[in-house]
């Protein structure tokens, strides 16, 4: 009766998924917290509201799964990485910003000409963004000082769940080396690093930190009343939810390739050691390093295409239209970056080349194609630094949908996986939580324990010819846009 349950809050919802120790699923449940817009660029949630819907979902999945609470051997959480969660002395929520926001911008832009982006990449193997927990730290800093002199903890958003259940103020070298917070080759926090951000007098805001399948506490016994657990199960660390999803889709050994089309673009392969040039995180064990390329370019697009203009449950509508509309060379382009670029928070999504005898599914057909060439661009940059992708798999909500995966294997010219469990992210923190608890030694074991066989996608090699002229023309139009953008973005400040 041993099972193992998986908690994945992301940026728009949280889902808490039960599964057995042979991985399979046994229920779930899901509740929509995204987040609210207080002003342009800014992107928060409700921590209270959290805290209260996790209640609610850990009961709804025992209930569901007829399982009692004394059946749950651990658990895990993943979250979504970077933003800022910031609690004061007693763990009271001061700030909950999500890794959608882009308020600190100009931070970025600044810290680009000053140096200190080099500086801080020198030790934290990437750069400096918009959404990224230093750059909010320093931002908060600036425009709130009344909050950063109350503030005594900084945690990421999976952290939250861990404390709810425990009690405990803990991260994981997964989540704080993807939020470049940490000296990446030693994998631990650093008093340089923190110099370079301008942070100093931050630093004794960071976590106790471990490795996400170390068990950090037990449920309490007030976390245990509220949610039908059992009092002094075992809780890890966890993962940060890129990292989660990659493992829960068996991406566990060196060399395997995870695109995630998720709220965020994911585009990450695991090597030996850290590769100069591309966005590094700690990876899953010593001596596995994540090779990244991301932006809030993926199924977010969807999502607002939906939500604003469709109407709730569109989705299925939504693939329908795309599928219908055929592979033109004159149908229209979209630049997915409703959030920003990987590189430029000022540049705005958008359509380009729409004619009036273009249909609502030559539309959506160009919006599942502008996401598709996002993932492609990340991929090449890869590539070009030397990251070898194979075997890639595909999971998170997009990896559903029976349009977007044909495409990205007909554009790659490679047949793509993918992922059995459309929760990867629930699975793989379970799995963090079976290693834990020790069902298994480590995730190569869980992933041949608990990870289902993908099924495969093989492309259309006729398709690829006019696909590359089509992302040849997307590329260079995004870059010419590039002044037109931030003088969009300055307009209001003549």
């Amino acid at each position: 009766m041993t099972s193992f349950l998986g908690i994945d809050a992301g940026n728009t919802g949280v889902k808490a998924v039960l599964f057995d120790e042979k991985g399979k699923e046994l229920a779930r449940a899901h509740r929509d917290t995204g987040g609210t817009s207080p002003a342009p660029g800014m992107v928060e949630r409700d921590v209270l509201r959290l805290r209260r819907d996790l209640d609610a979902l850990i009961l709804e999945v025992l209930t569901k799964s007829g399982r009692d609470g004394g059946d749950v051997a651990a658990i895990g959480a993943s979250g979504h990485g970077n933003g800022l969660y910031l609690l004061d002395n007693k763990a009271e929520p001061l700030a909950a910003i999500q890794s959608l926001d882009t308020r600190a911008s100009d931070i970025v832009s600044a810290w680009e000409r000053d140096g200190t982006a080099e500086r801080a990449a020198a030790v934290a193997l990437q750069r400096p963004w918009a959404s990224q927990t230093p750059t909010l730290l320093a931002w908060m800093a600036r425009n709130r000082p009344e909050t950063m002199a109350r503030a005594a903890h900084v945690l990421m958003c999976k952290d939250l769940v861990t404390l709810c259940l425990t009690g405990n103020i803990v991260s994981d070298i997964s989540d704080m080396g993807g939020a470049g917070l940490l000296d990446l080759a030693s994998g631990n926090y650093s008093a340089e690093l923190m110099a370079a951000y301008g942070l100093s007098d931050q630093m004794h805001l960071l976590p106790a930190l471990k490795w996400s399948t170390d068990i950090v506490g037990g449920v309490t016994t007030s976390a245990a009343s509220r949610t039908g657990l059992r009092a002094g199960t075992p809780v890890v660390a966890g993962l940060f939810d890129v990292i989660s999803g990659a493992i829960g889709a068996g991406v566990t050994q060196v060399g395997q390739t995870s695109l995630i089309l998720g709220t965020w673009s994911i585009n990450q392969a695991i090597v030996k050691a850290p590769v100069p040039g591309v966005f590094m995180s700690c990876g899953i064990m010593p001596g596995r390093f994540m090779a990244m390329e991301n932006s809030a370019t993926s199924a977010a697009n969807l999502e607002w295409a939906v939500h604003t203009m469709m109407g709730e449950g569109a989705f299925a509508m939504a693939d329908q239209l795309a599928g219908a509309a055929v592979q033109h060379p004159d149908a229209p382009l979209y630049h997915p970056y409703l959030y920003g670029s990987s590189t430029d928070p000022a540049v705005r999504g958008g359509l380009f080349g729409v004619g009036g005898w273009h249909k609502a599914a030559d539309l959506m057909r160009a919006l599942f194609e502008g996401v598709a060439f996002a993932h492609r661009a990340h991929l090449i940059k890869l590539a070009d630094a030397g990251v070898a992708l194979s075997d890639l798999v595909l999971s998170g909500g997009g990896a559903r949908s029976p349009v977007w995966p044909q495409m990205i294997a007909d554009m790659l010219g490679k047949s793509v996986h993918i992922a059995a469990q459309p929760e990867a992210g629930a699975l793989g923190a379970a799995m963090a939580a079976a290693v834990g608890a020790g069902k298994f030694t480590d995730f190569d074991e869980a992933a041949r324990g608990m990870v289902a066989a993908a099924h495969s996608v093989h492309p259309d090699h006729s398709k690829k010819p006019l696909y590359d002229k089509r992302f040849a023309l997307w590329s260079a139009l995004g870059e010419s846009l590039t002044p037109h953008w931030q003088a969009l973005k300055s307009l209001g400040n003549d």
